[in-house]
């Protein structure tokens, strides 16, 4: 069992073989990207913790020694040269070992801050390049596992599962090698221990990837409910499903106690089942070296330092199994990483970029077909153009295809067949930074970022002064109310603009969009979170503001539909009524009925 990721952020459990070797293969792909620039620092890191076990492992071999050959010394002749000298060696080993132990720690501390910053970075500038396609189809729940309880996962096994793992190889492969130097009959009892170990192993190993794997994707959806349902929170109140959510959050909090539960069945079958063993090698040690020492064919230090061996080759294994805890979840979430990092823009940017320095504004749509799914097209074969400096207002019912005329012009989509051109160049051979200066758009979600009122505002033009971001925000009716502000202008609007109103961010949306000066401005339901008295406002700052640029205004309420110089109606993907505003109004066309089903709302 694993977890796949697959284009549009969906995850499963079930995957095939061929599924399962493309997971394994991408997600080698990131790893080997990851430690390529680090080769060096494992190369040393490696050295280090070689020599640290071989001097750990020595001990023993240290103490036979000393108890069959420096002790003797003492007793017969009286000889405490030997015994100084495996006390001094003794110290040197120990004091060397500890040494590179604490080095080993400081470079492998080094080599996982390196790797995680690399791919955390990697994980953030991916995601802001990916299309408006991925993340709207990828839950923001589900990046938010990527960057955090994923990396955490991975983190925990480059800290100390990987250490586990290595040290613990290293010391059981060298242990064993000198329980054969010291004395190999007590090393063939370990080799036939080593047959129901093998089989406890396998188990294990096996077990534990469907365990742990099953803990890291119940984890990931406790996380997703947990973040979608705070993010969401308005909703939530709004509808009074907090009864609702609590049993379905209970549910899968229940799942993951049940799936954690899992786990520690297993290592408690699995860690008696590792002491039986140990225990059982163990007194047959003791026992066959015993005899042995009674008929003189092995020295007691031998054998003290071969029950030492047998000891501490099973202490590893433990911290082997625990790796699996660590190695499991950051293969899983490796897998999951790795899926988002291989996501390609469906919006690609172009290979060879056409520079676009002063942008006129002339928009022409040639001939497009466009859908978000193969069998559902929203723009079937769709002509248009509009001049430089032309205002349009697009009207239509709900699922006319306003919205997704908007996103072509934004090139947050690219058309499947036919062109949408700026000046004659086709969007999708534009330079990315000439893209987005000629053309802005601001929605009907105002979103304010952490900062400053001046710091939102020059979002478009970072560069700007506080001068030119003042003027912005009284071009659009903004500046009384922020000065009224507690710090004016540096007012700090916390989280999604909490200082101020839904009204106010969106009048901050506009300052920002009029600093950037683009030469296309698309509003998209701009004005609905705007009160009459504000809308008014802003209408009258429009007809300044939008003179010299291509407008493009999407929007229901047909006050904000008159200061357009051209007005556009959709109907299933196709213009059906193209005229100015009052050529419209005057006859007898959609507009005009939708225009007095409107005055008579006014009355």
């Amino acid at each position: 069992m694993s977890t796949v990721v697959g284009t549009k952020g969906e995850e499963r459990l079930d995957y095939t073989k061929a599924e399962s070797r493309a997971i394994r293969r991408r997600s080698m792909r990131l790893l080997a990207s990851l430690i390529r620039p680090m080769r060096w620092l494992i190369v040393l890191t490696g050295v280090v913790i070689v020599a640290s076990t071989i001097m750990q492992v020595i001990a023993p071999a240290l103490i036979a020694w000393g108890i069959d050959t420096a002790l003797p010394a003492v007793l017969k002749r009286a000889d405490w040269m030997p015994t100084f000298g495996v006390v001094i060696v003794y110290i040197v080993v120990g004091i060397g070992g500890a040494a590179l132990i604490g080095w080993y720690a400081v470079l492998a501390a080094k080599l996982t801050q390196a790797i995680m910053l690399d791919l955390r970075k990697r994980i953030f500038l991916h995601t802001q390049k990916l299309s408006l396609e991925f993340h709207e189809s990828y839950t923001s729940g589900r990046i938010i596992s990527r960057q955090t309880s994923d990396l955490d996962s991975i983190r925990e096994l480059l800290d100390g599962g990987l250490n586990q793992l290595v040290s613990g190889v290293l010391y059981a492969g060298f242990t064993f090698i000198m329980l054969f130097l010291v004395d190999w009959q007590s090393g063939l009892v370990l080799v036939a221990a080593g047959i129901p170990l093998f089989f406890l192993m396998r188990w294990f190993f096996a077990r534990s990837q469907t365990v742990f794997r099953e803990t890291r994707v119940v984890s990931a959806k406790v996380i997703v409910k947990f973040v979608e349902t705070m993010t969401g929170i308005r909703a939530v109140k709004a509808f009074r499903t907090e009864d609702t959510n609590d049993v379905e959050f209970q549910r899968l909090a229940g799942d993951h106690r049940d799936a954690n539960r899992k786990v520690f069945r297993l290592f408690g079958t699995f860690d008696p089942a590792l002491m039986a063993i140990a225990a059982a090698t163990l007194g047959v040690v003791v026992l066959v070296g015993g005899l042995r020492v009674s008929s003189g064919a092995i020295e007691v230090g031998a054998l003290l330092a071969a029950v030492l061996y047998v000891r501490n080759f099973f202490g590893p294994l433990q911290d082997v199994a625990m790796f699996m805890n660590s190695f499991q979840s950051a293969t899983a979430a490796l897998e999951k990483v790795s899926g988002v990092l291989e996501e390609e823009p469906t919006v690609p940017d172009p290979t060879k970029p056409i520079d676009l320095w002063e942008a006129r504004g002339h928009l022409r749509f040639d001939d497009v077909t466009f859908g978000y799914a193969d069998d559902r097209i929203i723009l079937p074969d769709f002509s248009l153009e509009i001049p430089a400096g032309q205002t349009v207002a697009l009207v239509g019912t709900t699922g006319a295809g306003k919205s997704t005329l908007a996103k072509l012009v934004s090139r947050f989509y690219d058309p499947s067949e036919g062109a949408v051109t700026l000046d004659g160049v086709d969007l999708r051979s534009m330079h990315p930074k000439d893209l987005r200066r000629a053309i802005v758009m601001v929605t009907q979600e105002a979103y304010l970022f952490s900062g400053t009122i001046a710091d939102n505002i020059a979002l478009g033009k970072p560069e700007a002064t506080l001068g030119e971001i003042e003027a912005a925000a009284r071009a659009v009716g903004a500046d009384a109310f922020i000065r009224a502000l507690p710090d004016g202008y540096d007012t700090d609007v916390n989280k999604r603009g909490g200082r101020v109103s839904a009204g106010q961010r969106q009048l901050i949306s506009f300052a920002r969009a009029f600093l950037a000066d683009p030469a296309v401005l698309i509003l998209d339901e701009a004005t609905a979170s705007l009160d009459m008295p504000s809308e008014r406002q802003i209408q009258n700052a429009l007809e300044t503001l939008l003179a010299d640029r291509t407008a493009i205004i999407i929007a229901h309420r047909l006050s904000t539909v008159a200061i357009a110089d051209r007005v556009l109606v959709m109907e299933h993907g196709r213009i059906i009524e193209d005229d100015a505003p009052a050529a419209l109004i005057a006859g007898t066309g959609k507009f005009a009925q939708l225009h007095r089903a409107w005055r008579e709302t006014l009355v």
